[in-house]
């Protein structure tokens, strides 16, 4: 289990097994993180979802 900071509220965001690209949720803040690296385990502000009104 890793633990890490979370990059908007600096609180603890713990994760099992850490899988790149994986997206989290902070229980502090409820920012949606994104799993940027695994060795050392970094995260990231997940992209927003963007429509493309079907283009």
């Amino acid at each position: 289990m890793s633990t890490v900071a979370c990059p908007d509220c600096e609180a603890r965001v713990s994760l099992d097994t850490p899988v790149l690209n994986e997206i989290v949720e902070c229980a502090e803040c409820r920012s949606e993180l994104e799993v940027l690296s695994t060795d050392p385990v970094v995260l990231g502000r997940a992209p927003e979802v963007e429509e493309d009104w079907g283009e």
